[in-house]
């Protein structure tokens, strides 16, 4: 029986010598990818709280990461990333979106608003100022969606814009805390709240939770 041949090359050696190979090309191709990357952006412009911005992005970056990453307004909070807890809700032309939902480069030209918008220390909105009153931002981090949201919300009722429980489409819509709850329904709170946004929007609207 012929001796066994002991293999010039084991296992081991080619495996290492394979992940050296890789290690040492790796670079270039992660350069090369992200120069790719790069090469795609895209160009917005768009208007926050007043004053313009242009932003040359990834197509793919959202509306709240342009906003928190690039100019810097991390008052829009980044919560469940879904578009169900309402915690990065932003005033687009007048109508509120989950801004983790919409990409950047579709509000080209648009007015944007966001919590820092509203008011500040000095001159609170009449929104912020209810929930302090009330107690309705308890521990803090939905509460800029929240407010967001409650201002346009009193909006949407001037406007004659009808939700899921308003009665008569062809009435003037009353600020009922049916219709402001309804319609709230799509920012969550975790401090559980709820009647205390409530009365504060009830306090802005001149009405009765």
């Amino acid at each position: 029986m012929p001796p066994r041949m002991t293999p010039i090359f084991s296992r081991r050696a080619v495996l290492a010598g394979s992940a050296a190979v890789v290690a040492f090309r790796e670079p270039p191709l992660a350069a090369a990818r992200t120069e790719d990357r790069t090469s795609q952006n895209l160009d917005v412009t768009f208007e926050v709280n007043g004053h313009a911005h242009s932003l040359h992005l990834d197509p793919r970056t959202t509306l709240l990461d342009a906003l928190r990453e690039h100019l810097l307004l991390t008052g829009t909070k980044k919560g469940c990333d879904h578009g169900q807890c309402g915690a990065c809700t932003v005033i687009v032309d007048g109508r509120r979106i989950n801004s983790c939902l919409s990409l950047a480069v579709m509000h080209e030209g648009d007015t944007i608003t966001t919590i820092e918008g509203l008011g500040n220390p000095d001159h609170l909105h009449s929104m912020q100022a209810a929930f302090i009153r009330h107690d309705g931002y308890q521990c803090g981090y939905c509460t800029p969606g929240q407010i967001c949201s409650a201002v346009a919300v009193l909006d949407e009722i001037r406007s004659g814009i009808p939700s899921h429980v308003t009665k008569d489409l062809l009435a003037p819509i009353d600020h009922s805390g049916l219709e402001m709850r309804e319609r709230m329904s799509g920012n969550l709170c975790r401090c559980g709240a709820y009647s205390n946004i409530a009365e504060a929007m009830a306090e802005v609207a001149g009405a009765q939770p």
